[in-house]
């Protein structure tokens, strides 16, 4: 781990202050993440800015029915929220599927939203990577990629998103709230994160400058449904090799209303409006559900040992659709 200075912010204006200044700087809070890539020497931060002063630690009901979740709440204290249990059950799941239960007691929402991929190549330095060094290549094309995407990618990267918390979010609405110098706005999840495109080391909409201060998930439906499944390799402490997000609004037996995420699959938390447009108006039934699962998979482009996640994905959708509607 290469040297850098520390300073912990108690506003958060000084925060914006020293990551606009500083370049390399880096917020950090939880640091399950980021530690981790600095003793791999993949982040060298010259600078770490501590905003754990900072007041957002808060999750509340806003006067429309709104649930604000503070960027500084640890995922464990959010997965187990009786209001996050009761009405948003598709992220209470998510965020207990992921990591463990130490990471999840200090890993915090802005945290997990700025969390890097986990691609073996871009742990190891020895290869070349587009998202480590822009223009070195991607070892992942021709390597061993049963674990990569086969959604949102190019010619310059094919790494999953490793979230399973921001799949929850994107199915759910959510927006992230970013304060900076110039003042606050919002970002939806489904926009915040970037495919790679021809420049895969940028992969957030913040700007420099900018932190994230809370994640607002709009007031749901009477009568919504949610759920998310997750298929990994083994039980606990593993990625997603396919993961859905399904948020239903239902009217007896048919669907008014699908929401639908996926994790595990592409290049950034990846909402499947084919397989929601497929699904408007259908009933709870097999035909609707394969149907939408073709259609969310349609446009998949696998690798050499990914091709299994384009039926993996289907299977996983069709049974994530029929444990949300009590069909199962």
């Amino acid at each position: 781990m290469k040297p850098f200075t520390f300073i912990r912010a108690n506003e958060a204006r000084i925060a914006m202050h020293a990551t606009q200044q500083n370049s390399s700087g880096k917020i950090i809070a939880g640091g399950t993440n980021l530690l981790d890539l600095m003793k791999l020497e993949i982040e060298t931060p010259e600078q770490l800015i501590d905003i754990n002063l900072l007041p957002m630690k808060k999750i509340e009901v806003l006067p429309d029915g709104a649930l604000r979740i503070g960027a500084l709440v640890r995922n464990s204290d959010l997965a187990y929220h009786p209001i996050v249990r009761k009405k948003y059950v598709v992220l209470s799941e998510a965020l207990l599927s992921g990591a463990s239960p130490q990471l999840r007691n200090m890993a915090t929402v802005g945290g997990n939203l700025m969390q890097r991929t986990r691609c073996p190549y871009f742990y190891d330095t020895v290869f070349p990577c587009n998202k480590r060094v822009p223009g070195s290549g991607c070892a992942a094309m021709d390597g061993y990629n049963r674990s990569h995407a086969i959604l949102g990618t190019s010619n310059q990267c094919i790494a999953t998103h490793p979230s399973d918390m921001c799949v929850a979010l994107s199915a759910l609405d959510a927006v992230v709230r970013v304060s900076g110098l110039n003042g606050e706005r919002t970002i939806p999840v489904v926009d915040f994160h970037l495919v790679p495109g021809e420049s895969p080391d940028k992969e957030t909409r913040l700007e420099k400058g900018e932190i994230i201060t809370s994640v607002e998930i709009p007031a749901v439906a009477m009568g919504t449904k949610s759920r998310y499944l997750k298929v990994r390799d083994r039980a606990s402490y593993e990625f997603a090799l396919a993961s859905a997000a399904v948020v239903l609004e239902m009217n007896g037996g048919t669907i008014q209303k699908a929401k639908i995420a996926f994790g595990g699959i592409a290049t950034k938390p990846w909402r499947a409006s084919q397989a929601e447009q497929a699904l408007k108006g259908a009933r709870l039934e097999e035909a609707a559900f394969q149907s939408a699962a073709a259609a969310a998979l349609q446009e998949a482009k696998p690798r050499k040992f990914n091709g299994f996640k384009v039926e993996l994905a289907k299977r996983t959708l069709i049974r994530a659709l029929k444990i949300t509607g009590g069909v199962a």
